[in-house]
């Protein structure tokens, strides 16, 4: 089993549709952010929209959240003590987690959007090991 423990940068993150169809990126075209897991079983994630300026009427998308952690190797379930959306503390986070090279690809469940149900990914690129 690949391990998760350590930090890693947002590189990427894509949303598709229910038909599969691309919808525009999550976080704008700049998206940053960083998670880190501690070998203790901690974890933290904040990401948000990085472009220094946004068009007239867009407001930036920014999530952090934080709590304990369990990894099976596939899945990803954080209960979450503390976030940036009080309405996630007591929740559990679920992430369906595979590898790509160096990429951990991260996939919460589908959402509900303003089109329907969109499906994100978002893949991190390991800074360092804990």
């Amino acid at each position: 089993m690949q391990s998760i423990v350590g930090t890693w940068r947002l590189v990427a993150a894509t949303a598709r549709d229910a038909n599969g169809q691309l919808l525009p990126p999550p976080y704008g075209s700049k998206g940053m952010g960083r998670v880190t897991f501690s070998a203790e079983g901690r974890m933290m994630s904040v990401v948000c929209d990085g472009r220094p300026e946004l068009p007239p009427g867009v407001h930036r998308d920014y999530s952090s959240y934080c709590g304990n952690y369990t990894f099976d190797g596939a899945r990803l379930v954080t209960r979450v003590d503390a976030a940036s959306d009080p309405t996630r503390i007591g929740s559990e986070q679920v992430r369906d987690v595979r590898f790509d090279g160096d990429r951990m690809i991260l996939r919460p469940p589908p959402r509900r959007s303003n089109d329907g149900t969109e499906q994100r990914e978002l893949a991190w690129e390991r800074l360092a090991a804990e």
